[in-house]
C-alpha cells in the first residue's frame, strides 16, 4: 500500500456540521461518520482505509487499537498543535459482546473530515498524493434538510413489552438468589419506512434535541449517548457514569421533586454504586491520580432524569482513549455485577443479539487522544437504510419492578423516536 499523507489547514467556520451530511439517497450518506456535541464536532466523509475484527477475536477493541497505532505509524501526518481529532482520524463502533453476536466491531479511516473544538475548525484530508493540500474547497456546500418520513410502521423486535416484563422479573428473581447483583436488560422495536431515512436530518434532530448529548453516527450506527465511555486528551481521562433513570414529566416543579426522589432512592443509589466502582476498577491499572466523586449528581434531559458521576483520573503515556474503552467495556452501567456472570445472563435472558448497541462508538486520532461513548439512544439502520431497529436497556437490581423497567425503557425510546417522526 503506498504511504498515506493526512494533512489539516484551518478554515474558517463551515456552520451547522450536520448540514455536510450528504443527502439520503446517496453512496456517500453510508460512508459519512458524525460526531457532535454542542455544535462542535468532526463529521468525516468518504473512506481510505477500514478494519474490521475478526468474528472469532475475543477481544477486538484491543486488536483495532493495535491496527490503529500501525497504522497511524506509517502515514505522513500534519496536524494542528493542541487540538485533540486534528490530523488523521478513525471512527469506530464494537460490539457489545463478540462472543454472541453477527455483528463484527470495525474502525472506519475517512478521506476528508471537517471539525470544529473550541472555536477552532479545520479540515483534514488523507490522500496517496504527497502533493495534495486540504483547503476549504474540500468542505461540501450546505444543503437544506429533507423531511422526516411520510409514513412509518412500528413493530416488536425480540420480544413485545409484557413478555420483557416477564423476562424483567425472572431477572430479579435470580438477583435475589444470588445469582448476579445488578443486570441490564434490553429490548428493541423495528421502524420501517418508504424511502431511504435521511441521515443527516436524523442526526441534526438529534444533536439539536439533545445537545447534552453525543450525536453519531458510524457505520450505520446512529443515535445520541448521553454516557461518555472515555475521553482522553493530553493524557487525562475522563469517564461519565449513568445509572439510575426516571421519566421527566414536563412541568418543572414535578420534575424537580423527582430529582430529589432520583438522588435519594436505595434503589437507583445501589445501582449507580455498582456502575461506578466497575468504572474506577477498570481505569485504575491504567491511570494514576484518579478522583472519584462521593455522590452523584442528577444529569437533566429533555425526556429522562439520571443519576450521575464524571470519574477523571490521569492516563499513562501508552494508553490511547481506544486501550482505555477496551479495558472499560463493559462497565455495569450496561452490562451488570459480576460482568461475566451478568452479559452470560444478558445472552441467555434476552433472546436477541445486540450487536453494537451498548458498545463502544466514537473516534481516536493518532495521538491517542479521543472519545468513545456507549451505544446507547441509537439504532442499527437496514443496508437499504428504509428501516432502523432501536434498543433501549434497563439497569435490573433485587427491588426493580418489571412495570416501572418497562416504562423507563420506553422513555429511553423516546430520543430516537422523535428523531425519526420529525
Amino acid at each position: 500500500m503506498p504511504t498515506l499523507h493526512a494533512r489539516t489547514v484551518e478554515i474558517s467556520d463551515p456552520g451547522d456540521l450536520t448540514s455536510l451530511i450528504p443527502e439520503a439517497g446517496t453512496e456517500a450518506a453510508t460512508t459519512t461518520a458524525v460526531w457532535i456535541r454542542r455544535g462542535d464536532g468532526m463529521v468525516g466523509l468518504g473512506e481510505v482505509a477500514r478494519y474490521e475484527a475478526s468474528p472469532d477475536d475475543p477481544d477486538p477493541i484491543r486488536s483495532a487499537d493495535r491496527w490503529w497505532t500501525e497504522f497511524g505509524s506509517a502515514m505522513s501526518v500534519t496536524s494542528l498543535d493542541g487540538v485533540a481529532g486534528s490530523g488523521p482520524v478513525a471512527f469506530g463502533t464494537f460490539c457489545f459482546d463478540p462472543a454472541n453476536t453477527a455483528t463484527v466491531g470495525t474502525l472506519v479511516v475517512p478521506e476528508i473530515v471537517i471539525g470544529r473544538r473550541n472555536g477552532r475548525c479545520w479540515v483534514t484530508l488523507v490522500t496517496d498524493d504527497p502533493a495534495a493540500n486540504p483547503s476549504a474547497e474540500l468542505v461540501p456546500n450546505p444543503h437544506a434538510e429533507s423531511p422526516a418520513p411520510a409514513s412509518i410502521r412500528w413493530s416488536d423486535g425480540s420480544m413485545n413489552g409484557p413478555e420483557w416484563e416477564v423476562v424483567v422479573a425472572d431477572a430479579v428473581e435470580r438477583i435475589r438468589s444470588g445469582v448476579v447483583d445488578k443486570i441490564v436488560l434490553a429490548r428493541d422495536v423495528i421502524a420501517e419506512t418508504g424511502e431511504p431515512i435521511d441521515l443527516a436530518g436524523l442526526v441534526r434532530r438529534l444533536s439539536h434535541g439533545y445537545e447534552r448529548c453525543w450525536s453519531y453516527h458510524v457505520d450505520g450506527l446512529v443515535g445520541a449517548t448521553p454516557e461518555m465511555l472515555v475521553r482522553r486528551e493530553r493524557s487525562l481521562a475522563t469517564s461519565r457514569v449513568l445509572a439510575g433513570t426516571i421519566r421527566r414529566t414536563g412541568s418543572d416543579d414535578q420534575d424537580l421533586a423527582l430529582a430529589a426522589a432520583l438522588s435519594q432512592s436505595s434503589k437507583d443509589l445501589s445501582e449507580h454504586e455498582f456502575a461506578v466502582r466497575s468504572v474506577a476498577d477498570a481505569l485504575a491499572p491504567y491511570c494514576s491520580g484518579m478522583h472519584v466523586p462521593d455522590s452523584p449528581y442528577v444529569l437533566e434531559l429533555p425526556n429522562v432524569l439520571h443519576l450521575a458521576t464524571d470519574v477523571t483520573a490521569v492516563a499513562t503515556d501508552h494508553s490511547s482513549a481506544l486501550s482505555l474503552a477496551a479495558a472499560l467495556h463493559p462497565s455495569a452501567a450496561v452490562c451488570g455485577t459480576p460482568t461475566d456472570k451478568a452479559r452470560s445472563l444478558i445472552a441467555d435472558l434476552e433472546q436477541m443479539d445486540r450487536g453494537r448497541y451498548a458498545g463502544p462508538v466514537g473516534w481516536v486520532d493518532t495521538h491517542g487522544d479521543g472519545e468513545w461513548g456507549i451505544g446507547l439512544r441509537c439504532g442499527q439502520l437496514a443496508d437499504d437504510r428504509r428501516s432502523i431497529r432501536l434498543y433501549a436497556g434497563c439497569g435490573i437490581v433485587a427491588d426493580s419492578d418489571p412495570t416501572a423497567e418497562l416504562a423507563e425503557s420506553n422513555a429511553k425510546l423516546v430520543p430516537m423516536r422523535d428523531a425519526l417522526t420529525g
